[in-house]
């Protein structure tokens, strides 16, 4: 019986933060249509999140770029093939390592960011103070910083994918010794604008839209203690990333059947 009652309370408080992440969610979401009227929140967040995440996202993209020039060129060597290289590094790119890698650097960078200015707001009781002076904290804190991270994300994923091709033109072109007119060409006529690009860009839009409120989400809801906080960067970092690759498996099969 206490298994039981053990079960039954596990399930209903998991049942409770469902329901309470979708509200906030929805809540945060509609917050979009009053900020139009105050944009400069949002433009300060997006230099928050994404400009202080650019150094380290282009130069991930520069050496990701490297490893696929020097192994794509080992693998398609051995059938003659190494003038694919540029449409082999285009791809890897534009469809999967663009995306998922940006989103978990967004995630270890960004999101340990918010959730740990969130949770050491509310530890400050920052946020009661606001919702005493009938702020609402949702709106005014959260919000921006959701819909910074959104539009941030995608912006971010095509830097990557530009310092990745890049990097792999330096090592296979100017390395390795592959035909630069068969690197670019070959590129050019593989790589389809809306197929690959386009899949690639939703792809990080929804990575945006997780990534940030789960980060937001465990700031938010986390308890207003040292041990609190850090246990909720954790949670950001694991979760997001568990999530990032489980929503990239779901897209990849619907996208690319």
């Amino acid at each position: 019986m206490n298994m039981l009652a053990e079960l039954g309370y596990k399930t209903r408080q998991t049942v409770s933060s469902i329901g309470y992440a979708a509200r906030l969610f929805l809540s945060v979401v509609q917050a979009f249509f009053r900020l139009l009227a105050r944009p400069r929140l949002i433009v300060d967040q997006i230099f928050f999140i994404g400009n202080r995440s650019l150094i380290i996202i282009t130069v991930s993209g520069l050496f990701v770029g490297f490893v696929l020039g020097l192994q794509g060129y080992y693998v398609l060597v051995r059938y003659g093939s190494e003038q694919a290289l540029g449409i082999l590094v285009a791809l890897a790119l534009t469809r999967e390592l663009g995306p998922v890698v940006t989103a978990l650097l967004f995630a270890g960078r960004a999101g340990t960011s918010l959730t740990a200015e969130i949770g050491l707001m509310k530890a400050g009781e920052q946020l009661t103070a606001m919702e005493m002076m009938a702020v609402n904290p949702v709106k005014r804190i959260l919000a921006p910083r959701f819909w910074a991270g959104v539009f941030s994300m995608p912006l971010l994923s095509i830097l990557f994918n530009a310092a990745g091709v890049i990097g792999g033109y330096i090592v296979g072109v100017m390395l390795i010794g592959v035909d630069d007119g068969a690197f670019w060409s070959q590129m050019q006529e593989g790589v389809d604008v809306w197929n690959d690009i386009g899949n690639g860009i939703v792809k990080s839009v929804v990575f945006g839209f997780a990534v940030t409120f789960m980060a937001l989400y465990q700031g938010y809801e986390s308890k207003p203690t040292p041990e609190g906080v850090s246990g909720a960067t954790t949670r950001t970092v694991v979760l997001s990333s568990l999530l990032i690759l489980w929503l990239d498996f779901i897209m990849t099969a619907l996208m690319f059947n």
